[in-house]
């Protein structure tokens, strides 16, 4: 009997070792009922002795055309004899009545189909993913998983090589303190773009036959900032978020309900609007930020949604892992496609919080989930369906939040050297790079893929003791070492360039400069903290060590040789 596509993934990720949950009880997917009684009736109808693979879905050298490479095995028994290839769009759960097929060839043989990319009008094939199917003399039986096209760079105008900056060093910015970030030597930056910020009037944007409004005044904003900064050689990281504006609810996973606790939600890759929906959103910003009008700015780094392990960042309701992950990757897919096909040397990332081998927060209720489960569910799915060149945004925070130093949280239990570790923040870092250099891990490329540390921060301001600069100056100098010196993390980029009064109040004072706490509404600088200085010269061969020398009497070390592997400055230390 062929096993359905979801069978086969669930039996996938099963062999990777996942724990998984049970089935969600709130799996808001308008069609699971449907898709529930297809199944029902598959499995009622008789057996098919065919099983198909698609080796490879491309877009071809002329750009014009999508290679479908397909075989199959078994001997037809119960159908006519052949095989055939179909389109499937992403929102499509099945071939259902359909008999469209695009192509054909003999059972238990192989072959390469060739069909229309239609890049550029309503019948484009760029999204699509395509599936093996026989016929039983009554309907078209799948009999292979789908398999999405894996190159859609191939199409991309802009080729350009991604811009590798001279350090790893970021921040994120105050716009009205740019003088301030080019004094630091800020190489990396990060900026948040929501989906209901840049929906309105203003500039109409045509994908496939169909207008889409922005709000101009909005994107005028952006280009300003993104613009001032990837003018200046800073690489631009945006982050995607989807919240809640009920002007546009197909941008919203079905089902979903607003939640009082949730920031942001499920991107809505499941049914046709929304696809269409956030398939033009994605063609506009990528577009728009592709670098081509430095009025605009350029984008380079594309993370979509925030710390997707735990649902508060991106909600959908209570569910297992495998149909969380399943739906976000289509989604994230729907952009990676977006950006890729434009920008062919644009990184595309997913983030997570520092809870890897424990739920997040260590709160296992079908909302929050363990960062590694994420890692591993995405990879599974991505191997079937055909693998994209993602990257991992990572969040390691110290644990708890609340104290700066992040060498004693061993000391907790919660960070270990083992490959489950429940936490893997800065003292166990090499933990989660060295996970990513496993084969099974790899980009298609083999090369081991892209890291980058958006957010993260120490605080000033210690929950026990008061008061601690030259503590959080030191761990950031520790830190930074042990990023710079790891061959496979691009960036480390510090959370905050000014303390917010609102964390403030709460004990977190992650900023390089202290802040005006009468103007609880604002972020007004005040004062430079001892980081400030240290953040500034960490890059710089000819200062960094003096910056940090500091540092060493606090941490309780000679050299820092000792404590971070391949020190980067080793033949500079006396």
């Amino acid at each position: 009997m062929v096993k359905t596509g979801k069978m086969w993934i669930l039996a996938a990720v099963l062999a990777c070792g996942m724990a998984l949950a049970g089935p969600g009880t709130a799996l808001a997917d308008a069609s699971a009922d449907a898709r529930a009684q297809a199944a029902e009736e598959q499995e009622a109808a008789p057996a098919i002795n065919l099983q198909g693979w698609i080796s490879s879905c491309v877009i071809t050298a002329d750009k014009n055309n999508i290679a479908v490479s397909f075989s199959s095995s078994g001997d037809g028994t119960g159908t006519d004899g052949k095989v055939y290839v179909f389109e499937l769009k992403p929102y499509e759960e099945e071939i259902g009545s359909r008999k469209d097929y695009i192509g054909q060839a003999a059972a238990g043989g192989g072959g390469t189909i060739t069909a229309a990319l239609n890049r550029g009008t309503s019948r484009d094939r760029l999204y699509s993913r395509f599936v093996l199917a026989a016929y039983d003399g009554t309907h078209f039986r799948e009999i292979s998983e789908p398999r999405y096209i894996t190159n859609p760079e191939a199409v991309a105008k802009n080729t350009a090589e991604f811009k590798d900056p001279l350090t790893k060093k970021g921040l994120n910015i105050e716009i009205d303190m740019l003088s301030d970030a080019f004094d630091l030597g800020v190489k990396h930056v990060t900026t948040n773009i929501a989906f209901s910020q840049i929906m309105g009037t203003g500039i109409e944007y045509e994908y496939d036959g169909k207008i889409y409004h922005f709000n101009k005044a909005v994107m005028d904003a952006y280009d300003k900032t993104i613009s001032a900064l990837s003018n200046k050689g800073m690489t631009v990281t945006a982050i995607i978020l989807n919240d809640w504006n009920p002007n546009t609810p197909d941008l919203i996973y079905p089902g979903t309900q607003k939640e009082s606790t949730a920031y942001y939600y499920m991107f809505n890759g499941a049914t046709e609007a929304g696809f269409e929906q956030t398939r033009a959103i994605a063609s506009f910003l990528a577009e728009h930020y592709s670098g081509e009008n430095s009025s605009y700015g350029k984008v380079s780094n594309w993370i979509i949604g925030n710390e997707i392990n735990c649902q508060v960042w991106n909600y959908m309701g209570v569910t297992d892992v495998a149909s969380y992950v399943r739906a976000y990757q289509k989604a994230f897919r729907i952009f990676y496609t977006a950006i890729k096909s434009t920008s062919a040397n644009d990184r595309v990332y997913f983030s997570l919080a520092y809870w890897w081998g424990l739920p997040y927060e260590n709160q296992d209720n079908g909302l929050n989930y363990k960062g590694k489960d994420i890692v591993d569910t995405f990879n599974s799915i991505a191997n079937v369906e055909g693998q994209m060149d993602w990257g991992l945004a990572y969040h390691p925070y110290p644990h708890p939040l609340s104290e700066p130093e992040f060498w004693d949280d061993r000391a907790t239990g919660l960070v270990t050297d083992d490959v489950n570790s429940p936490v893997i923040n800065f003292a166990n870092l090499n933990v989660l790079t060295d996970y990513f250099c496993q084969e099974a891990f790899r980009a298609p490329s083999g090369h081991v893929r892209h890291i980058i540390l958006t957010e993260q921060g120490f605080t000033s301001t210690s929950a026990t003791r008061g008061s601690v600069p030259e503590i959080q100056a030191a761990a950031y100098a520790y830190s930074y070492y042990i990023v710079d010196s790891n061959p496979y993390i691009d960036a480390y980029t510090v959370s905050r360039q000014v303390d917010a009064p609102a964390e403030v109040n709460t004990g977190l004072s992650f900023g390089l400069w202290e802040c005006d706490m009468n103007q609880p509404n604002l972020i007004v600088a005040t004062k430079r903290k001892k980081i400030w200085q240290v953040f500034r010269d960490i890059d710089k061969k000819n200062a960094t060590l003096e910056a940090s020398e500091f540092a060493k009497e606090i941490i309780g070390i000679k050299k820092w040789s000792d404590v971070v592997p391949n020190f980067k400055w080793r033949s500079l230390e006396n």
